[in-house]
């Protein structure tokens, strides 16, 4: 083992990309829940900044264009998880690390592109590793998922699923403003719909309709054909004819606010006062089931999402391997509880 690395217990795990606005809530989660976080990413001085914050971590700084780095980032870690985007930048060297060290990887894309290239590419050699690799476990592709697996229950196959999203806001990070803009540039400024069991682009604005969230949300107009990484994760493996988004209209149109400052946080773990509702609806003939979510701050929840898969993935090594959406990691119902009440408030019916 190369010098200045002593063996580390099978507690720790790598965070690539630490200094991140979500970065630091995962570091700040994992350390809460007793793993060693070893805090990974380009900038060395960032990462100095988040370890003197926290003093329980390690610093090992890696670059993308330094396979060797990633190598070492990885050394002696039980997981990795990268949350740095853009993720059509970042997921490749970062799994291709995972798989030499086979090591399991997680990461929080968003981009419903990069996740489906995720599982086209590299099912057969996370398998041949024996490692999982876990794409899209945040809030956007991971917690939909997981109340639609956790709605569908025993059902082997659905005529629909439909997740409705409600945002109070949509305070923007910088790494989600340049991922939009790394997105935008690769689609040439058109829409990415999932239609048909399958990913597509489309041009013009996006359909609006309505939608009745539960109490006290109600009625509100929403944007229709609204494409997250969960309708990539849940065709994986939930059976359905129809998978369907909506999104409420007025978060969308924050992200074209001008202002760049980060999400103000307003408690003591960092969370901003934005709000969140996410439903998920699975309709099968006549019957219909619900599963729905609330909570605060789309980057904190990503935290104890990702952290807890990272968990359970853990704890099941050597059993599990493969490209796994959220709702594969055992068991969707039993992971979501696990959360409630003190990330979210959880209706199951």
């Amino acid at each position: 083992m190369p010098e200045g690395f002593p063996l580390l217990s099978k507690r720790a795990v790598t965070v690539f990309g630490a200094y991140g606005h979500t970065g630091r809530f995962i570091v700040g989660e994992l350390s809460r829940r007793g793993w060693k976080p070893i805090l990974s990413g380009r900038d060395i001085h960032k990462l100095e900044g988040v370890a003197a914050a926290r003093g329980d971590v390690e610093i090992r700084s890696a670059s993308l264009d330094d396979p060797g780095s990633l190598d070492r980032a990885l050394l002696g870690s039980a997981a990795v998880i990268n949350c740095a985007g853009p993720f059509s930048v970042t997921a490749a060297p970062v799994i291709e690390a995972a798989l030499r060290a086979r090591t399991s990887y997680l990461d929080v894309v968003a981009e419903p592109d990069i996740a489906a290239a995720t599982f086209e590419h590299y099912a057969g050699r996370a398998c041949e590793a024996g490692i999982v690799i876990a794409p899209a476990i945040g809030f956007y592709g991971g917690l939909g998922d997981l109340l639609a697996t956790a709605a569908m229950g025993d059902w082997s196959h659905a005529d629909e699923i439909t997740l409705a999203y409600a945002l109070s806001s949509w305070k923007p990070t910088l790494g989600t403003r340049a991922t939009i803009q790394a997105a935008e540039h690769r689609r040439g400024g058109r829409r990415l719909v999932f239609s048909g069991g399958r990913l597509e682009l489309r041009a013009g604005a996006a359909p609006t309709s309505e939608w009745t969230f539960p109490a006290p949300i109600g009625k509100q107009p929403v944007a229709a054909e609204f494409t997250t990484a969960d309708s990539v994760t849940m065709s994986r493996h939930l059976k359905t004819n129809a998978i369907r988004g909506y999104m409420t209209l007025a978060p969308l149109r924050d992200l074209s606010d001008p202002d760049l400052s980060p999400p103000t946080a307003v408690d003591a773990s960092g969370r901003s006062s934005q709000t969140f509702m996410i439903e998920a609806v699975v309709r099968s003939s006549r019957a219909e089931r619900r599963a729905v979510a609330t909570g605060r701050d789309i980057y904190a929840i990503t935290a104890p999402l990702v952290v807890e898969a990272t968990r359970r993935v853990v704890a099941n090594a050597g059993q599990l391997s493969g490209v796994l959406a959220a709702g594969q990691i055992p068991d969707a119902r039993g992971f979501l509880e696990s959360l409630a009440p003190e990330h979210l408030l959880l209706e199951i019916g």
